[in-house]
């Protein structure tokens, strides 16, 4: 017991480590010297065809003995998928233009905050005063985290620019979490995650083919590589590990040490992208974690 126990921890580290990981990939495929630097749409749309057939396999799989989807499930998941892996992917493909991974991954860490406040919005939840504190906390965080890019960038409305479109992508992905919680519950997670991820590969294709000439596939083999390499270590391979680790440990403690994330890609992005690092950005980092730490403790009370 007490060996699957640390398998679920270590899982969970990696599954933390992956998504942290992706913002640095992006920033190196945009850093990449080129005549005609890589698109957000086409490095998105190579990312997903590299992790399609992981899609189709494991929606496959998991619709073989299931019930067909009603005309209502359909939609929901067509919704949900254009929200959350689509909508949020490609503001934060777009945003990672203008800003810092480590402001990045503080902006996109607010989800549970922005889910809370959807539900108070739009189903008439109370906020208790836990988890108003816990938005105080991470919002302030932001602010620190602002200050840093701010202090280090040559242009603020770059900096305000890119955090806006990573905040669309947060709040995006903060309503695909309070309307996915009925049909994970219908379908199942694995079946509603694979249909949800096939539904936002679509939309990719059909946005880079509604923009971009089919040619613009035809990227260096370097721009390949971090594209592949972000379907396999920061898509596939932590969507299924935070799987195994919550069947192992359970979701609060995977959450828990999903919380290292901010922390790890300020890290990577100091140690590969050359990314200055201060006190400010820590003390937002601590900030924001602290906050969402605060939630996920007023969810179990």
């Amino acid at each position: 017991m007490k060996q699957n126990y640390s398998a679920g921890v270590w899982l969970a580290i990696l599954a933390a480590a992956g998504f942290s990981f992706k913002a640095i990939l992006i920033k190196l495929a945009y850093a990449l010297p080129q005549a005609t630097p890589v698109e957000p749409v086409t490095l998105l749309a190579l990312r997903m065809v590299f992790a399609l057939p992981v899609f189709i396999w494991v929606g496959l799989r998991e619709s073989r003995q299931a019930p067909p989807l009603t005309r209502r499930q359909w939609l929901a998941v067509l919704l949900l998928g254009l929200l959350g892996y689509y909508g949020a992917s490609i503001l934060d493909f777009v945003g990672l233009h203008y800003i810092s991974a480590g402001l990045e991954r503080l902006i996109l860490f607010t989800y549970p905050t922005l889910t809370l406040l959807i539900g108070a919005v739009w189903l008439g939840r109370r906020i208790r005063g836990r988890e108003a504190a816990a938005l105080l906390l991470c919002y302030l965080g932001i602010g620190f985290a602002f200050a840093h890019d701010l202090q280090f960038s040559a242009e603020h409305a770059v900096v305000w620019i890119g955090g806006g479109f990573v905040f669309a992508s947060s709040l995006c992905y903060a309503f695909y979490l309070a309307g996915s919680g009925e049909m994970i519950g219908r379908l199942g997670s694995a079946r509603f995650t694979a249909l949800a991820l096939l539904v936002s590969t679509a939309a990719t294709l059909l946005h880079f083919a509604a923009t971009q000439p089919l040619q613009a596939l035809l990227q260096p083999w370097p721009i390949v590589a971090m594209a592949a390499a972000m379907a396999l270590f920061s898509t596939v391979i932590p969507v299924f590990a935070q799987a195994a680790a919550i069947r192992r440990i359970g979701s609060g403690p995977a959450a828990l040490i999903g919380t290292i994330g901010p922390m790890l890609t300020i890290a990577f992005g100091w140690w590969l992208l050359g990314e200055a690092v201060s006190l400010a950005q820590l003390v937002g980092a601590a900030l924001v974690i602290a906050g969402v730490m605060l939630v996920g403790r007023g969810g179990k009370s």
